[in-house]
């Protein structure tokens, strides 16, 4: 998961600071030195993380592309010139295009904003920007929320208090809202110094930059290992008391299966497995580390001489063309699968179900998985000829029934165009017009597309307009009917939004 660090280089910043008994500090100053503790920290613990620097104030400027190098990222620090004025919304703007540019819309990113709470004056100042979000044109959109699923922590080189004199912290609040509220703010606790700061980066680095370790158990085998990015809790939705769910630090593997039994099943993360005291440079196997990305090891080792469970594992799966099913916690479970980079380095990824019993259906529950010598005869055959998977579902299920589905618009599309062809030969064709109305609106029903509904009823409103005057006159008496019916059950009154009541032709003195 990339990160950008945004640093506000405006005059405030430059604000000097009083500690007791030594020289005055800039806030910048404070700034630079919980942002080099956090390259520290980067550097040991996050060296596979991708990392931009970029300084703003009326304008922004990127001192830095996306990086593993954290020594040109620290120099950069050290060499942060002053400018005027804070423009929040540009310096979001110029995040927004970094981002985009190198990794495209899909990957999620870490956005550190690192500031003194100042929001700016005049025109481009965030208090100015926030004010007229519902006055703007779609050519001049706020950049939040961005493209690109985001994490927004907002660093304050100020204490609460201070922040809360003004509105700055309600306008911070706003723009955490607006990038969706998946991060957080951080404020200096008591006075302003060089511990404070150091502090309130600490808590950053515990809540967004700790690494995950764990074991990696296999029988009577184990290995310490870091999974990186770390595994988020997830929440599912489906429970009737939703409660996050985490990857434990002890990961058994269970069982292994061939990658064409496993396919490509949808899963809701990946990560990287990275051996711990391991170092030894990928070669045509691959161990899934590298010179520059690996743990020192310990005094008891000697570079590469260890044997190591990871590195055995990650060779074995690659040769063998198999991946290895690990449970993450109760009735979680995940593959780890050997990943090429390119032709001579590959990595150990580990790729995370959907928590449940049965995650991917085609090989039925993971508990009921057991080992070929078990089986009365080999599943796959003599000469591997044959596979067991997927299972065939006990009962078979019948697809003969007129069910409407909508995977495409075009389909959508079809079934309007279908009611309104009936409409314009109406009365001719009332049956089947009240068919094809009554087959959409439950439909619709059940997808609760209430839009659907009210859309219909005004094509057909539009119909009645649009009749000729040679038109026979029931036809516009059964389009206003079943507009109004439409209508009505777009409203999702019960009285007029059954399921199974069906919209009945409209009798009229025409009717015969």
């Amino acid at each position: 998961m990339p990160t950008v660090i945004l640093i506000d280089v405006s005059l405030s910043m430059t604000r000097p600071v009083s500690l007791d008994g030594s020289e005055e500090f800039q806030r910048k100053n404070l700034a630079v030195h919980g942002l080099n503790m956090l390259f520290e920290h980067m550097a040991s613990n996050y060296r596979l993380e991708f990392t931009s620097l970029m300084a703003f104030s009326s304008l922004w400027e990127l001192l830095v592309p996306f990086t593993r190098d954290y020594n040109a990222l620290q120099e950069a620090l050290g060499n942060l010139e002053d400018y005027d004025k804070t423009c929040v919304e540009s310096a979001l703007n110029g995040v927004s295009n970094v981002v985009q540019q190198e990794w495209g819309s899909a990957c999620p990113c870490q956005v550190v904003l690192v500031t003194d709470g100042s929001l700016g004056i005049g025109k481009g100042s965030l208090r100015q920007s926030l004010q007229s979000l519902k006055h703007r044109g779609d050519d001049k959109k706020f950049p939040l929320p961005f493209p690109f699923p985001t994490k927004l922590f907002i660093m304050s080189v100020a204490n609460a208090e201070e922040l809360q004199m003004t509105d700055s912290m309600d306008n911070l609040e706003e723009l955490l809202r607006l990038s969706g509220g998946d991060g957080q703010i951080f404020t200096v606790e008591g006075p302003l110094c060089m511990k404070s700061v150091q502090a309130m980066f600490g808590r950053l680095i515990d809540h967004a930059y700790s690494p995950f370790h764990a074991v990696l158990h296999c029988g009577n085998l184990s290995s310490d290992v870091q999974v990186f990015p770390r595994p988020e809790p997830i929440v599912m939705d489906e429970e009737v008391e939703p409660m996050p769910r985490s990857v434990n630090i002890d990961l058994e593997i269970v069982g292994f299966i061939e990658i064409a039994d496993i396919s490509s099943p949808p899963v809701i993360s990946r990560h990287l497995v990275l051996p711990i005291n391991v170092n030894k440079e990928v070669d045509e196997v691959g161990t899934g580390t590298t010179d520059e990305l690996e743990e020192e090891p310990s005094a008891s080792q000697m570079a590469g001489k260890s044997p190591n469970f990871c590195v055995l594992l990650h060779g074995s799966l690659k040769v063998e063309g198999m991946v290895a099913l690990v449970q993450l916690g109760p009735e979680w479970y995940g593959m780890l699968y050997s990943q090429a980079d390119s032709k001579k380095k590959s990595n150990l990824m580990m790729s995370l179900f959907e928590p449940g019993p049965e995650p991917l259906p085609w090989l039925g529950k993971i508990t009921h998985l057991g080992p070929i010598s078990e089986a009365a005869e080999n599943p796959y055959g003599e000469d591997d000829s044959k596979s067991p998977f997927p299972l065939q579902p006990p009962v078979k299920r019948s697809y003969a029934q007129n069910v409407t589905v909508w995977i495409k618009a075009s389909g959508l599309q079809t079934d309007v165009q279908k009611i309104l062809r009936n409409a314009r030969k109406l009365p001719d064709k009332t049956q089947t017009f009240y068919k094809e109305l009554n087959r959409l609106r439950k439909a619709a029903l059940a997808f609760g597309f209430w839009e659907l509904l009210k859309g219909v009823a005004d094509l057909l409103e539009r119909e009645c307009t649009l009749l000729p005057d040679s038109a026979h006159p029931d036809a516009a008496f059964q389009l206003s009917h079943a507009a109004q019916q439409l209508k009505l059950a777009s409203t999702g009154d019960s009285q007029y939004a059954a399921f199974d009541h069906n919209i009945a032709p409209m009798h009229t003195d025409f009717s015969s």
